[in-house]
């Protein structure tokens, strides 16, 4: 099968993503092999081939946002049927044992293992995975429309609900790429006033679009306080200015895996008045059914630009640089 391999990290500009034949995967005891269509180009794996964040061995094939079809099943498969349309998402296995586990926090497995980082992406023809951890796509949604929901649907709905924001109240969106542009649609759905802040001009007439009653950049004043925020962008200096914008009990929750340094905070200025920091790790299977649904009820649109297979250094480098509105997709099989 065709892949891309990351052998050796390095700066985007540079491709360092390899193309190459590889022999197909065989799906083990419990697994599906998946036929690759169609897979999101996501932050992650943004950071994963410039070296922010290390994969436990090399070469790794990048990609956790991967929708196909099932073509072979493991031994002991009984959830899925042959030709089923699917998509993996970024967390690819967890022990089922661990304290985390047994709490509803499998996002935290002690054990877990993570799709296009610990085990192979998609960023290739096949790919094989748990049928656990495999989602049924929504007949609502093509290969390309679905793919961004399994990584940006999923970790924005996380968020959004982490952010502990009603109906009627106010949500801050710092950074407007992938996803935050799905989290704006649930939340406007949910009758919430939505205020995006993002440095792209052509990202905040987008973000209006959409719904959002104000836009801006992080370092202006918005027309009112939020009572909760999320920040999708990997600037930590957008941290202080957030928890600055934010209602007294208030939550700010950081919805990236990785995140530049945080400058220093002043207690008083900041984090008083109950003001809660959180960070947002991964997600569970719950978010990604819950996300999936409501995506599909609303229905959600879903903001697309599509590349070729041998495209993907492109398709991340436009990512690094801003140039992208919704999620870049790269086409793996076009199909017959």
């Amino acid at each position: 099968m065709k892949a891309h391999l990351l052998h050796e990290p390095r700066p985007v500009r540079e491709r360092p993503l390899e193309q190459h034949e590889i022999p197909d995967p065989v799906p083990g005891a419990g697994q599906v092999r998946v036929k690759v269509e169609t897979c999101g180009v996501c932050h992650t794996d943004l950071h994963i081939v410039e070296g922010e964040l290390d994969p436990p061995s090399l070469p790794v094939i990048p990609g956790h946002q991967a929708v196909g079809t099932i073509d072979r099943l493991g031994e002991g498969c009984s959830r899925f049927s042959l030709g089923d349309r699917v998509g993996l998402a970024w967390l690819h296995q967890t022990c089922g044992a661990c304290r985390f586990c047994r709490d509803g926090l499998e996002n935290l497995c002690e054990k877990a293992a993570f799709t296009g980082f610990t085990v192979p992406g998609g960023f290739a023809g096949y790919t094989v995975a748990p049928e656990a951890f495999v989602y049924p796509i929504p007949d609502a949604f093509s290969s390309i429309e679905a793919a961004p929901l399994l990584c940006a649907g999923i970790i924005g709905y996380r968020c959004l609900r982490l952010s502990g924001v009603k109906e009627g109240e106010r949500l801050g969106l710092y950074g407007f790429g992938a996803a935050a542009h799905i989290a704006i649609q649930i939340a406007v759905h949910r009758k919430m006033e939505v205020l995006i802040f993002t440095r792209s001009e052509e990202h905040r007439r987008f973000a209006r679009e959409l719904g959002a009653v104000w836009a801006g950049r992080a370092e202006e004043q918005p027309p009112a306080l939020c009572h909760g925020s999320i920040i999708f962008a990997p600037a930590g200096p957008i941290v202080p200015m957030a928890l600055e914008h934010l209602e007294k009990g208030g939550t700010v929750a950081l919805g990236g895996i990785y995140m530049s340094s945080i400058p220093e905070l002043d207690y008083t200025r900041h984090l008083y008045d109950e003001k809660i920091l959180r960070s947002v790790t991964a997600s569970t299977r719950r978010d990604g059914d819950e996300l999936l649904r409501a995506a599909a009820e609303i229905p959600v649109r879903i903001e697309t630009e599509r590349f070729a297979f041998e495209e993907a250094n492109e398709a991340l480098l436009r990512l690094k640089e801003s140039r992208i509105n919704g999620e870049a997709v790269l086409v793996v099989d076009e199909g017959p």
